[in-house]
């Protein structure tokens, strides 16, 4: 049965990588953590006269650079100048070329927002009266597609790295030292390097896609790698390189020089200047993450950046421990109960800070409890935080394993497969033949467990010895120093499995490291996914601005036809809303923010008060997921119901409704 578990861990660890691969998945394209919360000419808006330029402002800084806005006529001609200039707080503007013509113009955009993620987007504004346009904007998401996908399947195999890395290091130093001569160790430690190393470098290749065009042909121009070393994050990530040189002079030391080390004095120095060393460079790596990403960018920069790095090196202490020791459970001949009860120790105590940071970091990116359930990287919280609670219930029985270990470090099980093991065939023969019937019985029913591989291994010795040095034997030589090897390492797995409470502790940690592979999953998405409190503050920002700017009125229905593609939000707008006649316009979007070109949407106004409607308007399609309708009547004031029908396809509609002040 011992034999069918490591197949049993291979399984296990691919359909983990599975899900996890589902989840990544999932995520693409990412949302964009900075979003326009005003425009000059405001979205849907009617201008008398042609402006000189059109403005935008964003949640947060963004970068641009000249051909980040584009305007387009109704005929998908450009009319901007193609300059962009900063105009004030968050606020960028493109000029216009005179002269322009009466009709709809659409407006798209395609920044970096502060915290490295691209921001894409478009809306229509109106010359003199709206018209029917050529233009059909794009549906993939800045960030999509394959390029973002492989950019999100880097930024996942980056934190992984770290993880195995920096807590395989921590767990050889602090926990097992003699684990330093262990070769599975020795591999983890270095995939570990050499998944952050390959993944930053992929990064720096793709980043220039990711963040522009979205096309594999661009990940190997020089001219969009040139750029990105001028950025931001293009600095995170060659500063990120050049502490990975250092770490790998780490490594060669940990498992070179160390390992050799005999004087106890000498080790306990090269055990300090190695911690201290180390540190340094882990700390260094998780900066790399904080000065780049949602950390260096709202409110608290200050604070949040050291916060995020002690909450990545908790986690990768934790995690990547984890790991280790799941390592050294099934493929080290023995590991020291001392060295698991350190190990637990240093694990509890990375949790309280992962607490402490988390609900910090939580706080600072929420703002709110409604943030919670209302938005996207909320509910991605909830299950983080769903994650962690279990893997912490994990780790308590993982915990009481380990206070087992330590009081019988020795079973029976095992002292008794060492003694057999220990016997000398000649001493067994010497014994059983002094021994009376009775004692004789009783030797063989012990002896009786030894292995046949031992037996088979004499055999296999004498048949070396007895064997002429020839050419054909020569074959036969190596095939018996295979078979005695292939015995040897039976035996050290038997005796690995011969101790049940090691059995229980590696199901236990093995539970813990899937559960932490999923958990990295969600981090990483979460990572990519725009903050509750810049969700709330752009949405927040967008109604004050139209209703100060034309008293108009802003309702957003999400809605879901329950076909394939069928999410999305409707967002009804009424100018002025009062008594009388209205324009309305009808902007039909995806979960990700892009327009959605569906085939039709219907409107009806119902005052249940005074029994008044439901008064229908079908409003006219003048754009890829934009809709309008001039002279909407409004008999009087009220709470009205706007109801709205949406039909995505032929036999996928739905009718969804909000109430709303209107007069």
């Amino acid at each position: 049965m011992s034999q069918t578990i490591a197949p049993r861990v291979r399984t296990l660890l691919l359909l983990l990588l599975a899900v996890t691969g589902a989840l990544l998945a999932g995520s693409a394209p990412v949302s964009a953590h900075a979003a326009l919360t005003a425009s000059d000419p405001q979205q849907g808006s009617v201008v008398k006269e042609a402006p000189a330029q059109v403005s935008l402002t964003f949640s947060e800084g963004v970068a641009m650079s000249d051909g980040s806005v584009r305007v387009l006529d109704p005929k998908g001609k450009r009319v901007d100048t193609g300059k962009t200039s900063e105009q004030g707080t968050n606020t960028y503007s493109v000029k216009l070329h005179s002269g322009l013509p009466d009709g709809t113009f659409t407006v798209t955009y395609q920044v970096v927002s502060a915290d490295s993620h691209p921001v894409s987007g478009a809306f229509t504004f109106s010359i003199g009266a709206p018209s029917t346009t050529s233009v059909s904007v794009s549906d993939q998401e800045a960030g999509g597609g394959v390029v973002g996908g492989l950019y999100g399947f880097a930024r996942y195999l980056s934190y992984a790295g770290f993880i195995l890395l920096v807590g395989g290091a921590a767990f050889v130093l602090a926990c097992w030292q003699r684990g330093t001569g262990e070769r599975s160790v020795q591999r983890l430690v270095v995939s570990g390097w050499l998944a952050l190393t390959g993944a930053t470098l992929a990064m720096l290749l793709l980043r220039g896609s990711y963040t522009g065009s979205g096309k594999v042909g661009d990940i190997f121009d020089l001219t969009l790698l040139s750029d990105v070393l001028q950025t931001k994050t293009g600095a995170a990530l060659v500063s990120r390189l050049l502490l990975l040189a250092a770490g790998a002079l780490f490594i060669a030391v940990l498992f070179g020089a160390y390992e050799k080390r005999e004087d106890d004095e000498e080790k306990g120095d090269l055990t300090f200047g190695l911690a201290i060393g180390g540190f340094v460079v882990a700390a260094g790596l998780a900066a790399t993450w904080a000065m780049a990403e949602h950390a260096s960018t709202g409110i608290q920069t200050g604070i949040s950046m050291p916060v995020d790095v002690l909450h990545l090196l908790a986690v990768a202490v934790w995690l990547g421990g984890l790991s280790t020791l799941l390592v050294a459970l099934y493929r080290a001949p023995s590991i020291e109960p001392a060295a698991v009860r350190r190990f637990s120790r240093i694990a509890f105590g990375s949790v309280a800070v992962l607490a402490a940071t988390g609900i910090y970091q939580s706080w600072r990116q929420l703002g709110s409890w409604s943030a919670f359930t209302g938005t996207s990287y909320g509910q991605l919280l909830l299950v983080k935080i769903g994650l962690v609670v279990v893997l912490v219930g994990i780790a308590w029985i993982s915990r009481r394993w380990t206070a087992q270990l330590s009081q019988a470090p020795a079973t029976k099980a095992v002292k008794a497969a060492k003694t057999s093991a220990a016997t000398p065939v000649k001493a067994t023969a010497k014994t059983s033949a002094k021994a009376s019937a009775k004692a004789s019985a009783k030797t063989s029913a012990a002896t009786s467990e030894k292995s046949e591989d031992e037996e088979r291994e004499t055999e296999d010795e004498k048949e070396s010895a007895a064997a002429p040095a020839g050419g054909g034997d020569g074959k036969r030589a190596t095939q018996l120093a295979r078979q005695r090897a292939a015995v040897a390492t039976a035996r050290d797995k038997r005796l690995r499995d011969a101790d049940p409470l090691r059995s229980g502790l590696r199901r236990s940690v093995l539970a813990e490291a899937g559960v932490a592979v999923v958990l990295l999953a969600v981090t990483t998405v979460l990572t990519s996914t725009e903050p509750g409190r810049t969700v709330e503050e752009a949405e927040a920002a967008t109604a004050a601005s139209s209703q100060e700017a034309t008293g108009a009125l802003a309702v957003d229905i999400p809605f879901d036809t329950g076909g394939k593609d069928g999410k999305g939000l409707a967002r009804v707008e009424i100018d002025p809303a009062r008594v009388g006649g209205n324009d309305m316009h009808v902007y039909v979007q995806r979960p990700n923010g892009k327009a959605f070109d569906i085939p039709e949407v219907k409107v009806s106004f119902t005052l249940k008060a005074k029994d008044i409607g439901p008064l229908p308007v079908v409003p006219d399609r003048i754009a890829t997921g934009h809709w309008t309708a001039s002279g909407v009547q409004i008999p009087m004031a009220g709470n009205w119901a706007i109801a709205v029908t949406v039909r995505t396809s032929d036999i996928d509609q739905v009718t969804v409704d909000k109430n709303a002040q209107i007069g």
